[in-house]
């Protein structure tokens, strides 16, 4: 099976109160500190499930939240938190 980021596509989402968790096409599983995820971590819990998946799960959309997460980012460790305060 190839674990490269060509297969890097989430089947499932779903967050808890600490974690935003990704199911993979390829069964590989990730959890990533919602914190680093501002409009996730505020949001209330039923806005955090409404999500829809793009690009056949290489996105993430939260409409009511207008959030986007690119899946492949994730696995490379880039998150709202290091995008947004990146220094040039």
């Amino acid at each position: 099976m190839d674990f490269s980021l060509n297969n890097a596509k989430a089947q499932k989402v779903w967050v808890d109160n600490e974690n935003l968790w990704l199911l993979l096409v390829d069964g590989r599983q990730l959890s990533l500190p919602l914190i680093y995820f501002p409009n996730l971590f505020n949001a209330k819990p039923e806005d955090r499930n409404d999500y829809e998946l793009s690009g056949g799960g290489i996105g993430i959309h939260w409409d009511n939240l207008d959030e986007d997460l690119y899946v492949p980012n994730l696995l490379m460790g880039i998150t709202d938190v290091n995008r947004k305060h990146k220094t040039a």
